[in-house]
């Protein structure tokens, strides 16, 4: 890609790191493949990161970014990403002696490099200090010669052993300390354990294939989806990158004969055209395409069908 300003691709497939046996969380930790994915897939996610000084805010979060199940699964159907176990994969890899050597050694090797730089420049700060104290001190030594004010001169000397010009004496030779390394805490383990082998057959996320079928019919529209828990859906839908543009959609999937309570309907047309926004509902219309309907199949089959998933935008009228 020779586009300025792209992100740069990426080995693909990326490896997704799968946290839990239990719970379906999906983690990414390297910066730039989330950037990358960002950008050229439309994949957002939550960052959960705390600052270490400040572990209780949550308003500035960082890395690790967690992907929802929609978003894992859409990567892994496109043969972008894969699921890896990160327990076992970290077990296995640093159960190997080499390996957990190495990884120590450089850790070591760059807290050591880190320190060294930091005393270096704080070795010139200090010496850029001492200079400018020395360089004030003889400019108010020659204003008080040039007005032949001797005793303020003798005043200024008073106490110091050597004269203006020469270099101050060293303090007596001390065997300075040995400078430790600092503690890193890698944000990945790839530059460490290796990349994360691909087994013959990635897991496939799991997701509800209702949900999952708006996902993917959303996205393959170019639009953004984030969580929509804080307003009662699924998903807040953008036209864009959220970091320009507002949502335009509340949307949640359903079955296409799943039961909706009617003050379920109600509050949800008037809670998004209270918050300036349109609720979406989709379903799978099964009239539209022959075959089961079954989570694996779905997202080829829209593809295949053009879609055969359909939405409807509720909007509350007089408010």
């Amino acid at each position: 890609m020779t586009e300025q300003g792209t992100s740069a691709i990426p080995e693909l497939p990326i490896p997704i790191f799968r946290v839990s046996p239990q719970v379906e969380r999906y983690m990414l930790y390297d910066v730039n493949i989330i950037s990358w994915l960002r950008k050229h897939h439309n994949i957002l996610g939550v960052l959960i990161g705390t600052i270490p000084q400040v572990p209780q805010q949550n308003v500035f979060l960082g890395l690790p970014l967690e992907l929802l199940p929609e978003e894992a699964r859409l990567l892994v159907a496109d043969g972008i990403a894969y699921v890896v176990d990160d327990l076992s994969w970290h077990r296995k890899s640093i159960a190997r002696g080499e390996h957990s050597e190495r990884m120590q050694q450089d850790l070591r090797r760059e807290g050591l490099q880190l320190a060294q730089d930091f005393e270096r420049r704080k070795q010139d700060k200090m010496l850029e200090h001492v200079e400018g104290a020395k360089g004030k001190r003889k400019n108010r030594i020659k204003q008080e010669e040039e007005q032949g004010s001797i005793q303020a001169q003798e005043t200024l000397f008073q106490g110091v052993s050597n004269p203006v010009g020469q270099s101050l004496p060293l303090a007596p030779t001390q065997t300075e300390p040995e400078t430790q390394p600092w503690i890193i805490v890698p944000t990945t383990a790839e530059s460490l354990l290796g990349r994360p082998a691909k087994g013959p057959a990635s897991q496939m996320p799991l997701v509800r294939p209702a949900s999952y079928a708006l996902f993917e019919h959303l996205h393959r529209r170019s639009y953004f989806m984030i969580p929509g828990l804080r307003f009662g859906c699924q998903y807040s839908v953008y036209p864009g990158d959220p970091l320009r543009f507002h949502s335009h959609f509340l949307a949640s999937g359903l079955d296409w004969d799943e039961d909706m309570d009617l003050l379920d309907l109600i509050g949800g047309g008037r809670l998004s055209t209270g918050v300036k926004k349109g609720w979406m509902i989709g379903g799978v219309d099964p009239t539209r395409e022959v075959g089961d309907l079954d989570s694996e199949a779905i997202g080829a089959k829209n593809r295949e069908a053009g879609s055969a998933l359909r939405t409807f935008c509720i909007e509350w009228g007089g408010m």
